[in-house]
């Protein structure tokens, strides 16, 4: 089967406190973007990674990836994630690929072996397949008020992760219905597959798959996950 990833990475890091891109903040002087696509290529399951870049940053971006080659390159994305994935994936030509895979710059440390559950859920015969974990705080429901009006089963709750994976016709069917449409946009590729009305399998995700998002998240890749070995 063959897979291309794509990385939408146009975020700009304003929670990290960072002057550059999210993508490109460094942990022990690696780039995010290229621990992210490193990780994917390092799984052997990904043939070609396709990275949404900011459009006055391409450059930049180029340079952070350009030690894997024609495995890897960039275009310019768009003003939200969404967007940035389909002009990924606009750039990827049809019938080129049999999968597609979407993942954040920001879940740098995502071990391969998530990346194979992914790849191997859609060699199966999955439409689309994310990584999750089991929630493992208790989560409340909210009014306007901040009132809680509800306390759901956690049994049932799961965090989702990067990659997702799709059967690329099935993402570009997404992608095409949420373009025509006047439907929010949803927070993961997923949910928009999930309009669709295709189930989205669950496969096994890694605590070490967090997304880095605050300069707390930073940290703790600082101190920790830069030191593990992340393709166990």
């Amino acid at each position: 089967m063959r897979i291309v990833a794509i990385v939408p990475a146009a975020g700009r890091g304003t929670r990290l406190g960072a002057a550059t891109s999210k993508a490109l903040v460094p942990v022990k002087g690696v780039p995010l973007l290229t621990r992210a696509v490193r990780g994917l290529l390092e799984a052997r399951r990904v043939q070609a990674v396709v990275v949404a870049a900011p459009p006055r940053e391409v450059e930049p971006f180029t340079a952070a990836v350009r030690a894997f080659g024609e495995s890897c390159r960039v275009v310019a994305g768009g003003a939200d994630r969404t967007s940035s994935v389909r002009l990924a994936l606009d750039s990827i030509e049809p019938g080129s690929c049999d999968g597609v895979l979407v993942h954040d710059a920001a879940r740098a440390f995502t071990p391969t072996t998530v990346v194979a559950n992914v790849a191997a859920a859609l060699e199966d015969g999955a439409e689309a397949a994310v990584p999750a974990v089991p929630v493992t705080d208790t989560v409340k429901i909210v009014d306007s008020h901040d009132v809680i009006t509800d306390t759901p089963d956690r049994s049932a709750l799961r965090a989702v992760q990067t990659p997702q994976g799709f059967a690329e016709g099935v993402l570009r069917r997404a992608h095409t219905a949420q373009a025509a449409s006047i439907a929010p946009e949803a927070t993961d590729d997923a949910g928009l597959v999930e309009r669709l009305g295709i189930a989205v399998r669950t496969v096994p995700g890694d605590v070490r798959a967090m997304k880095i998002t605050t300069p707390f998240d930073l940290a703790v890749a600082e101190a920790v996950l830069a030191d593990q070995d992340v393709t166990s």
